[in-house]
């Protein structure tokens, strides 16, 4: 039974929803009283039945709020250790005030596309109001797939057109400058994420046992990396030297520590403090150094290795299994190209006219124009023909 209209007195309808059943396996309904004629308990009954269609009957989902399903997203990133914490960020200062005391069932596209408008009111970039509308929608898929489900139906979540992709790379020069202003203990992440295009958080979650320094490679297990898939990334013999002293260093101050790069014995987890200085040290900074920026990230790095690889002649297959990207669309982004690659371009352009220009200006031998000669007039007389008679 759909549902059921019951008289409770002159003009009262007592109208019951089925809403599906509770975890004892007990019907449940949704209430509703109307007063007026047996046809307006028709005409809600009808619509509270379409509604109960477009959402679905498990009643669980009927009463699930955003707030929850956020709960139960942040427990999976800390299950599967994928970055919670900025997760956690982008729910407690935006989505849970937006969203968090919602029910399920109630949030529609329209709410969301008034989210996105006040966080653009806000200033907020394009990309990063996506990344919270991916955190949104990674909750109610996690919630659509519960048992039971708490969301019956996962909604269009409108993404915005990403326009300020970041193109910066470093020149070798402006990667020595900055890595000469930065404390000595920072100086073997810089270098490590120069050469290998690695991400900041497989760098600083590098463990000795990963390192082999016979071999010359460095294995990133699965888990480690941002799409789970194990990497084996060579080492250059500068960043080869580079981690034998620091482990030479670890052996002798902290033999306890297992991470690669530490400060004081413990894991390095932020040197954005040190970052910044340095960059302004290093003329890597726009404005003055009070409200200016650095104009190099820590992940323009990633960017530089890939460019470095292509550039070096190492196949784009190769690099790709190197730094980890899976989709071209994405590595192309990375695969910078810069002023001097295009000044490059023009002198090798030059020197190959340059050399066909000389090689057909050069004086034939004698033997060529006999040979040329002999062609050419050949092809003057024309093949011979029979006498007709």
């Amino acid at each position: 039974m759909a549902g059921q209209i019951i008289s409770r007195g002159r003009g009262v309808w007592l109208v019951r929803v089925f809403m599906g059943y509770d975890g004892s396996a007990k019907r449940v309904y949704q209430n509703k009283t109307i007063h007026g004629t047996k046809k307006d308990a028709e005409s809600f009954l009808a619509e509270a039945i379409r509604q109960r269609d477009l959402t679905g009957t498990d009643s669980a989902a009927q009463r699930t709020l955003m707030r929850e399903l956020f709960a139960d997203l942040l427990a999976d990133y800390k299950v599967n250790n994928k970055g919670v914490k900025w997760a956690e960020q982008k729910i407690r200062l935006h989505l849970e005030p937006a969203f968090g005391e919602t029910q399920v069932r109630k949030l529609t596209t329209t709410l969301v596309r008034q989210y996105v408008h006040e966080r653009q009111k806000s200033e907020a970039a394009n990309a990063t109001i996506n990344r919270e509308l991916a955190v949104l929608k990674r909750a109610l898929n996690l919630g659509r797939r519960h048992t039971p489900p708490k969301v019956a139906r996962v909604i269009y979540l409108p993404m915005l057109e990403e326009n300020n992709v970041r193109k910066g790379f470093f020149e070798h020069g402006e990667f020595l400058r900055l890595r000469g202003f930065l404390p000595a203990v920072y100086r073997p992440i810089l270098t490590f994420a120069y050469y290998t295009g690695c991400r900041r958080g497989e760098i600083l979650s590098l463990l000795w046992n990963q390192v082999d320094l016979d071999e010359g490679v460095v294995r990133l297990d699965p888990g480690t990396t941002k799409n789970d898939e194990p990497r084996v990334v060579p080492m250059t013999a500068e960043l080869r030297s580079v981690l034998a002293e620091q482990k030479t260093l670890r052996d002798r101050d902290y033999p306890a520590c297992q991470y690669v790069f530490f400060e004081d014995g413990k894991r390095v987890s932020n040197f954005r403090g040190n970052w910044e200085p340095a960059c302004f040290e290093a003329g890597l900074w726009t404005g003055d150094q009070k409200t200016g920026k650095p104009t190099r990230l820590f992940h323009d790095l990633r960017r530089t290795g890939v460019r470095n690889l292509i550039r070096a002649g190492v196949p784009e297959r190769v690099a790709m299994a190197i730094s980890g990207h899976k989709t071209r669309s994405v590595f192309d982004r990375y695969n910078i190209v810069s002023e001097s690659d295009l000044r490059e371009a023009a002198g090798k352009l030059d020197s190959y006219l340059n050399q066909r220009y000389e090689s057909e200006q050069a004086p034939q031998s004698s033997h060529t124009i006999r040979t040329q000669y002999s062609v050419d007039k050949g092809r003057k007389r024309g093949p011979k023909t029979p006498l007709q008679c």
